[in-house]
């Protein structure tokens, strides 16, 4: 599955990480929402291609995020 952040619309809520720490995780930098290094798609922190064995939490971060920038396909 892929999963995209929009990270300048990420308000740091924690809502993904805590929901699904196996994926997200906050950003040292920044403090936004990132996909974690073992999942990103290009190096690219805002671009992860995540096992099948994630699909729940992964899905209970994007529908739980309340600015709606975490895009599940």
């Amino acid at each position: 599955m892929t999963v995209t952040i929009d990270r300048d619309g990420c308000t740091s809520c924690a809502l993904c990480w805590d929901a699904c720490p196996a994926v997200f995780a906050e950003n040292d930098d920044d403090g936004l929402s990132e996909i974690v290094s073992a999942y990103r798609v290009d190096g690219d922190n805002a671009k992860g291609g995540v096992p099948e064995e994630h699909a729940d939490c992964v899905q209970e971060a994007a529908d739980g995020c309340p600015v709606e920038v975490i895009s599940v396909g």
